[in-house]
């Protein structure tokens, strides 16, 4: 119960359906979830450690606030750690990994071909990015790379009026699910950190 609260205000704020600076309304969180008030709680408290949302005593709990420039910082640490999570699934990934890397390479196509929108690219993007994250089968890397990449999704659906044509980006992650599947750990490091400098370029200037 507690794991469904968490995922289900993380995704509301992921997606600024909260917005950055608003109130958390616990009351309305709990009729939505059908639970009561420990589970909101308790998810409220890891999204605080996540730097998801912000607590101020006696005010309440408010989405955290977003600025622009926590982009570049979080492509600092991204880009290498990244470059590592690629690298380990070209080696470690299970044949069940790779098929399922394999598919998601197919829908690529698919998903611009049938003209895709900004958000669900956004969002597909970063399914491929969190099933790298666990074909590398290193909890803690998976875990501290799932909490960067969803603080820049926010970034990023913040500004989703002004982000440029992201398909291209997207389609780079064919050549890194493919090092993957080769098993080419050095290709698949640096595509990886290639699709991000990339991605995250784009998004910083809006080209």
């Amino acid at each position: 119960m507690a794991e469904r609260a968490y995922a289900y205000i993380r995704d509301e704020i992921v997606t600024t359906r909260i917005r950055p600076g608003s109130p958390v309304d616990e009351e309305r969180l709990m009729a939505e979830l059908g639970v009561g008030r420990t589970p909101v709680r308790e998810a409220l408290k890891r999204l605080a450690q996540e730097r998801l949302v912000t607590v101020f005593p006696r005010r309440g709990t408010f989405a955290a606030d977003i600025h622009i420039d926590d982009d570049l910082w979080l492509t600092e640490v991204r880009v290498p750690m990244e470059g590592i999570a690629a690298q380990l699934a070209a080696r470690r990934a299970t044949a069940q990994q790779r098929e399922k890397l394999a598919r998601l390479s197919d829908e690529i196509t698919k998903e611009i071909e049938s003209g895709a929108d900004l958000k669900r690219l956004v969002l597909f993007d970063a399914k491929i990015h969190r099933c790298v994250f666990n074909a590398a089968q290193n909890p803690f890397l998976a875990g501290t790379l799932t909490m960067y990449l969803n603080l820049s999704i926010r970034i990023w659906f913040h500004r989703l009026d002004r982000l440029p044509d992201l398909a291209p980006h997207v389609l780079d992650q064919r050549e890194v699910i493919q090092a993957i599947l080769d098993r080419d750990g050095e290709r698949a490091h640096a595509v990886a950190q290639d699709h991000l400098n990339g991605c995250s370029h784009s998004i910083r200037t809006g080209s």
